[in-house]
């Protein structure tokens, strides 16, 4: 969760930048910057969930050993 508000406030001042350098207007910086990276982290973070499962289905299936059985299974 910290890398997605790291992200996030990352984002908001590029955001920032971007558009003020765009189009001269603070008000204009800010509403850009304010709303356009919320929606991107929000986005970002379903993402990065996703994903995280398609990480762990891709680790090779693991046999137990026969005398583990009651420790796998509780």
């Amino acid at each position: 969760m910290l890398k997605t508000v790291t992200f996030t406030l990352l984002h908001f001042c590029i955001a920032f930048s971007v558009a003020y350098a765009l189009t001269g207007s603070v008000a204009v910086g800010g509403l850009v910057a304010a709303v356009e990276p919320l929606c991107n982290s929000v986005g970002f973070y379903f993402h990065e969930r996703i994903w995280k499962r398609f990480e762990t289905g891709d680790k090779p299936h693991q046999e137990i050993p026969k005398h583990a059985w009651l420790h796998h299974r509780a």
